[in-house]
């Protein structure tokens, strides 16, 4: 009765081994698999079924400016309302350069940015213009902007991978402000790219219309748009558009975006779903400039500029442009995804070949079964029967270790396959404390059930103190350690509890099945 329960267990283990293994060994599944079944094959890192690694660079000085500009647009409000008027407000740099009307105000906007802006300090520049006051952000305030920067570009670059389909990505800090970013299996790796290093920085400004009096020059830029040719899609001429620098509403107002086909020529286009907010301020927009171009522009480039011609609520926009399906669909990611808060720069660009990854996984398969094929021999010769018993439990630890990194949807990756080969050589490390144990009592006169009895619980506290040191420093592996790293440290760990698991537990039942059964008065060991 004592054997029945750890057989059961060990059953239950084999069989949900099976379901979570099936996937990857019997392609296509068969028809009656049933739905709730796990259906994912094992995840292979790029180092075995290529991909690209890239390591991006935030450019977060970028956005500590991007922040003071934000905060000088709230300043001027906040003085319009206190009627400190100003002759000249502007940002250069990291640093808002301020003139008043009249001295006399000093005062009043030493107060203003005291109570209402804390985190702004006065500064100094030896460039600056006699009678300017200067503020700039505290070196706290820069430091949680840098860091914001980073954390935010890797949260908006992971949501656009996973709209993308990258399933097995990793996406991961570098230093102080750069990403690292590996991309397996990757078919179209400039594609990818370009959809990972698009700032997406979405505005809508008028477009100046002469007829009103405003002139190019005068609070107006030059931005360019493309012109498409409706049958072939090819790019014939930049057109330039002259719009008013005033941005009316940025795509921080989206909710949600979504590629829609058109029965038109010119291709299929995005559709916005504005927040509440934007829903709002755009019914305001419209309102207002019935009759005038209202330009859509994403990353200085306009990709439509469309005629206003009445009031548009219910919190919905669209942006056209001749694009093709793909051009659309990573359009609307980027907008679904959010912008990112400082350009990025590409530091470091590595591309592994399929052809690579075939043959990593030809030669770790080759060491794994040389390894394993070295320790199976050695046990069988050395132990005899308690040996053949040992290799018993070590392929079972074998399985038990690649359906769990099949359960925890976990990555193998080349690493992955060396910690596995190592665990090879720790599985049987138990069975050899076990085996000794049982020799020294076998020499000592006892008889073979106490031998055995005494021999698994003498070499357990020895297991377990090994096994635990070795468990912790794989989660220090994986804590601190980079992508190839953790691939090492995940299988490491996961092969620790299984091969004490195996050892312990399922060449124990064998042994007791064979004593329930049988007088033993010798064991081959």
């Amino acid at each position: 009765m004592r054997v029945m329960p750890r057989v059961l267990l060990v059953v239950a283990l084999l069989l949900a081994s099976f379901v979570y293994l099936a996937p990857t060994f019997m392609q296509p599944l068969p028809s009656w698999w049933p739905s709730f079944f796990p259906k994912e094959t094992i995840r292979l890192g790029l180092d075995l079924q290529g991909g690209i690694h890239l390591v991006l660079q935030i450019e977060v000085e970028k956005a500590v400016e991007n922040a003071v500009g934000g905060a000088m647009d709230d300043l001027k409000r906040e003085m319009s309302a206190a009627q400190i008027p100003v002759t000249k407000m502007e940002r250069q740099g990291k640093i808002i350069h301020i003139r008043l009307q009249s001295p006399d105000k000093s005062s009043a906007l030493s107060e203003l940015v005291k109570n209402r802006f804390p985190s702004l300090v006065f500064t100094s520049d030896p460039g600056a213009e006699a009678g300017e006051t200067l503020l700039t952000f505290d070196d706290r305030e820069q430091r949680r902007i840098r860091e914001f920067a980073v954390d935010q570009s890797i949260e908006t670059i992971r949501n656009r991978i996973d709209q993308f389909g990258v399933r097995e990505a990793l996406i991961q800090r570098s230093g102080t402000d750069g990403i690292l970013v590996q991309l397996p299996g990757i078919q179209d790796p400039q594609r990818a790219k370009d959809l990972i290093g698009k700032t997406a920085v979405l505005e809508f400004k008028l477009v100046a219309n002469p007829a009103s009096g405003t002139k190019p020059g005068a609070g107006t830029e030059v931005l360019y748009g493309q012109e498409r040719d409706t049958i072939t899609g090819q790019t014939r001429q930049k057109v330039p558009y002259t719009l008013e620098r005033k941005t009316l509403m940025t795509g921080e107002v989206i909710a949600d975006a979504r590629v829609r086909p058109s029965t038109q020529l010119e291709g299929p286009y995005v559709e916005l779903m504005l927040n509440t907010r934007g829903a709002k301020l755009f019914e305001e927009i419209t309102a207002a400039n019935v009759g005038r171009q209202l330009a859509i522009v994403l990353d200085k480039t306009v990709y439509s500029a469309p005629v206003i011609r009445e009031r548009i609520g219910g919190g919905r926009a669209s942006i056209t442009g001749n694009f093709d399906l793909r051009e659309a669909r990573d359009l609307a990611i980027v907008l679904r995804a959010g912008a990112l808060p400082a350009p990025v720069t590409l530091a470091e660009e590595r591309t592994v070949g399929p052809t690579l990854g075939r043959d990593s996984i030809h030669r770790g398969l080759l060491s794994f079964a040389v390894g394993g094929a070295l320790v199976v021999l050695f046990m069988a010769v050395y132990y005899r029967g308690a040996g053949l018993l040992a290799d018993g439990a070590l392929i079972l630890n074998v399985l038990f270790i690649i359906a769990a990194l099949a359960a925890f949807e976990a990555t193998l990756t080349l690493p992955g396959i060396a910690g596995l080969v190592l665990t090879l050589g720790m599985a049987v490390d138990a069975n050899v404390l076990i085996n000794e144990r049982i020799r020294e009592e076998l020499r000592t006169g006892k008889t073979v059930r106490a031998a055995i009895e005494a021999g698994y619980a003498r070499a357990l506290p020895a297991i377990l103190d090994t096994n635990i040191t070795t468990f912790l420093s794989g989660i220090i592996l994986f804590q601190f350690g980079s992508g190839p790293v953790k691939g090492f440290a995940i299988t490491l760990v996961i092969g620790l509890f299984t091969s004490v698991f195996t050892a312990v537990v399922c060449t124990r039942i064998i042994y007791d099945w064979r004593l329930a059964h049988r007088r033993l008065t010798t064991i081959s060991i």
